[in-house]
């Protein structure tokens, strides 16, 4: 699916152009399947449900935390609950763990960017 928003947006900076069919574009740039998203790069993910996430999955973010507030959690086609080990791992590093499905992280991502806030984005591909 295309996004509509264009936000001005620093140079440099990361913004999701498109997303579905397994991949997500930032411009030009693609990338396939499930992805870390952070200001400036993007990281490959291999998790493609929330199944296979647990505690270890936000080791990057963490390794990040002095650059992260927030963590949006793209997961595939609808939210559900953030599990509690999740929010307990992340919180001690200061980043808050905002669930949606992974249309509204990608848009939400963007907005933010536009913005210059401190924000990071797993992102379940769809």
């Amino acid at each position: 699916m295309s996004l509509d928003i264009t936000p001005m947006v620093t140079s440099g900076r990361k913004i999701v152009t498109s997303y579905g069919d397994g991949l997500f574009r930032f411009g030009t740039e693609k990338a396939e399947g499930s992805i870390l998203l952070f200001s400036t790069e993007v990281l490959a993910w291999p998790h493609a449900s929330l199944d296979s996430i647990d505690v270890d999955a936000f080791a990057e973010v963490i390794a990040r935390a002095g650059q992260i507030d927030f963590l949006l959690l793209g997961m595939g086609n609808r939210m559900q609950p953030v599990k509690t080990a999740w929010r307990n791992a992340l919180r001690p590093h200061g980043i808050v763990i905002e669930p949606m499905d992974t249309g509204a992280a990608c848009r939400t991502f963007n907005v933010l960017q536009s913005e210059e806030r401190r924000v990071a984005a797993a992102l379940i591909a769809v």
